[in-house]
């Protein structure tokens, strides 16, 4: 299974821009009823909140929101609660708490604020879009590449896509109409009011900064504090500059493609300064190259250590790769993993090389804890495709990511046809907020940019930093999706904003702690 769109994977409407009218949610909401759970992995509490499934119809339909938090490690000196989302559009707040929260940030930050997660509407443990009665049911949505080179796989790959078309169109039920980024922003300020929180503190990551970004020009009177960190321009992301809406797929706008070719440039930049810390040194840009012609005449076949096989073939080297991009600390490795492969190692020694960036059953399906299934597959396409213009033709995507292709390199096609899925969305909603994106805040929002990030190119902060007329940039010269994990810098300056709502410096720029190749 591939379809790499699933892993990595983001005009103001009815009246909406306005933080009174925005909000949909009368009543305030009740208490969270909180109990012990995931004991193994620390004081974890959980609840469940009801909210409307339409806020235009507040007092008809519900539906469950799954929350969790951390409390605060020092309840005398808590500041309130930090809300959390990993992105997607479709990960859970839920598990990015539990797994993520008890390392984030800073000891300081989590001594004074609860970390709470939830699954946003219409995934995970909230109620659900489910359009399978069983992960098994997948199968003809994934192909043997991880985005389509010919015409004879532009067409498979649309078949794949026209699969899960039809089965969410007979099977989605009423939640696939109401899953756009806005919606879960009033979501977020029901939650914001049940915890008892007088304006929110939040911090979103990829696709998480769209959720902070709506929610900060949807309800701007309050943000307390507000960080987005690998930041999506939020006009690319819903409906493209000068009208392109209707003609480039919205994943292509985002200009992802450009934001990984510079990161690999500094792959292959660091690797050969690094000469003997690299496998893959010298002229590594080179020896990638050559690679790659290589698999698109020659796949090789590689053995993984459970016994299982796959074939790698230039779509997959193509996706790895991009895989790679996103964590920095995997770069010596991952130059370790092409070496044996253009050395055309055994299949076994390429299997066990290659496990840790691509097996072919690494789909995000842990199962425990769920009736069915975990529903990535579906609730990318209800947020993405709700959130955004696009065209309805695929021609679009073949022009488009062969264009990409042309300008960029290697990564334009994957990027492009990332968002396929919604040339043909069955679903949509009336509901979703288009701008405008420069509202002033009641407090800055933070706004930070890694130079080097192949999923939300740096530029994508620049813009949204122009925009919010209330906000400060922070710049961290990393290579990686996110500053999450890679810079003390970054997180001290998030630790200080977070705490006593102290910004950094106008043009302030951190280091990444490792540089990779470098020992």
């Amino acid at each position: 299974m591939t379809k790499l769109r699933v892993l990595l994977a983001s005009v103001a409407l009815l009246c909406v821009c306005a933080g009174a009218s925005a909000g949909g949610a009368n009543a305030g909401p009740g208490k969270i009823a909180w109990s012990k759970c995931y004991a193994q992995q620390g004081p974890f509490q959980c609840g469940t909140v009801q909210v409307p499934l339409d806020y235009d119809n507040p007092n008809g339909a519900t539906i469950s929101l799954a929350v969790v938090r951390l409390p605060a490690s020092d309840p005398a000196h808590r500041i309130g609660s930090l809300f959390l989302n990993p992105g997607g559009p479709g990960g859970s707040g839920v598990d990015y708490t539990v797994f993520a929260g008890p390392f984030l940030y800073t000891a300081e930050v989590r001594a004074k604020f609860d970390l709470v997660g939830f699954d946003p509407r219409g995934t995970n443990r909230s109620t659900a879009l489910r359009c399978f009665g069983t992960d098994k049911q997948w199968g003809p949505y994934f192909t043997p590449f991880t985005f389509p080179s010919t015409p004879a796989e532009e067409q498979i790959w649309i078949q794949a896509d026209l699969y899960l078309d039809s089965n969410c169109d007979q099977r989605g039920g009423a939640i696939g109409d109401h899953m756009s980024t806005a919606n879960v922003a009033r979501d977020l300020d029901v939650l914001r009011q049940a915890v008892g929180d007088a304006k929110l503190t939040y911090a979103g990551v990829s696709y998480g900064t769209m959720l902070g970004q709506t929610y900060a020009n949807m309800f701007p009177s309050n943000v307390r504090a507000v960080i987005i960190d690998g930041v999506l321009d939020p006009i690319a992301w819903t409906t493209g500059a000068g009208g392109t809406g209707s003609t480039v797929p919205f994943s292509t706008r985002l200009r992802s493609d450009a934001g990984a070719r510079d990161t690999l440039n500094e792959f292959f930049r660091l690797c050969d300064a690094g000469g003997a810390s690299c496998a893959l040194a010298p002229n590594s840009a080179a020896r990638f190259a050559a690679l790659g012609t290589l698999l698109k005449a020659h796949p090789v076949q590689v053995t993984f250590p459970d016994g299982s096989t796959g074939e790698v073939n230039y779509s997959i080297l193509i996706g790895m790769t991009l895989g790679a991009m996103y964590d920095s600390s995997s770069w010596e490795d991952f130059a370790s993993a092409l070496a044996d492969l253009e050395g055309q190692a055994s299949a076994a020694t390429l299997g066990v090389r290659f496990q840790r960036f691509w097996h072919p059953d690494n789909v995000y399906i842990p199962k425990r804890g769920f009736p069915h299934y975990r529903n990535f597959v579906e609730s990318f396409p209800a947020v993405a495709c709700a959130d955004s213009d696009n065209p309805h033709s695929y021609g679009a995507w073949s022009t488009a990511g062969a264009a990409a292709d042309a300008a960029f390199g290697y990564f334009g096609r994957i990027w492009t046809w990332a968002s396929s899925i919604c040339a043909a969305w069955p679903t949509s909603d009336a509901d979703r907020y288009m701008g405008p994106w420069n509202h002033n805040t009641a407090n800055p929002v933070l706004i930070i940019g890694n130079q080097f990030d192949p999923a939300t190119r740096y530029q994508g902060a620049v813009i949204a930093a122009g925009l919010l007329p209330n906000s400060r940039l922070l710049t961290v010269h990393g290579w990686g999706h996110t500053s999450l994990f890679i810079s003390s810098c970054a997180d001290a300056v998030q630790t200080r904003y977070l705490v006593d709502l102290t910004l950094p410096s106008v043009g302030k720029v951190c280091e990444q702690d490792h540089v990779p190749f470098t020992g």
